[in-house]
């Protein structure tokens, strides 16, 4: 899978850099691919399979320095290996590409539509995501496939990549206190996958339900057996 011609050292995860040292323009960076990791660590909880990087290097030659996505998703790899976790995603340790890499747009433009889009291609990353919130004639989304060593921009939102089972689309939500447009995870048919504080309401919601209806069971019982009572007959008598 991998095609690089490497050198016969290969140096380790821990012996290499765990960052280029650039910190990232603002906090959208962390917020947007933590959103989507938190939700596939939910949806996916299930599954050992699988990484999601957030600002992680993907080392690709060991005399170059990393590539580093605001987030990338990788099947058929160990989650964790150990509980150090993860410094870095080091292809010729790991044997798998990612699947997917995610840059989001600051305000400091970083070539994601130019030389990021040109590496990811060269390294044979599926689906490459680009997401910029400031465009205004264009889709804050762009989903390329790569198609024949191209990426082709595909149509709608959200976009259905059929490799990894999910969809991937963006719409106004509520993440951390802050309601604006986030990106999501979605099923076949378009229905958003819920994010962990939706999916904690919605358990409380059902408690509260639930709780509401033993009420209303309790009152429902006391006021047969009030009924009888009045009738003559012991309820703790009945069978």
């Amino acid at each position: 899978m991998l095609e690089y011609n490497l050198p016969r050292y290969l140096p380790s995860a821990e012996e290499l850099p765990d960052s280029d040292e650039t910190p990232v323009d603002n906090e959208l960076q962390e917020l947007i691919p933590g959103l989507l990791k938190a939700i596939l660590l939910l949806l996916w909880s299930e599954r050992m399979d699988w990484f999601f990087g957030v600002n992680m290097g993907i080392y690709y030659h060991p005399d170059k320095p990393p590539i580093v996505p605001n987030g990338f998703l990788s099947l058929g790899v160990e989650r964790f290996y150990d509980e150090e976790l993860r410094p870095s995603y080091v292809l010729w340790d790991e044997n798998v590409l990612p699947i997917l890499v995610l840059e989001v747009v600051s305000q400091n433009y970083r070539k994601e539509y130019s030389d990021k889009l040109d590496d990811y291609a060269a390294m044979g990353v599926l689906y490459y995501v680009i997401y910029s919130s400031r465009r205004r004639r264009k889709p804050h989304l762009e989903v390329h496939e790569l198609v024949n060593g191209k990426y082709q921009l595909q149509s709608g939102n959200p976009v259905w990549l059929a490799e990894i089972g999910l969809g991937i689309g963006c719409e106004r939500g509520n993440y951390c206190g802050l309601t604006r447009e986030w990106l999501y995870w979605y099923d076949e048919e378009g229905k958003r996958y819920p994010t962990p504080e939706e999916q904690i309401k919605a358990a409380q919601k059902r408690a509260e339900l639930a709780e509401q209806q033993a009420q209303q069971e309790a009152r429902r019982a006391q006021q047969l057996a009030e009924q009888l009572r009045a009738l003559g007959i012991d309820p703790d008598t009945l069978n």
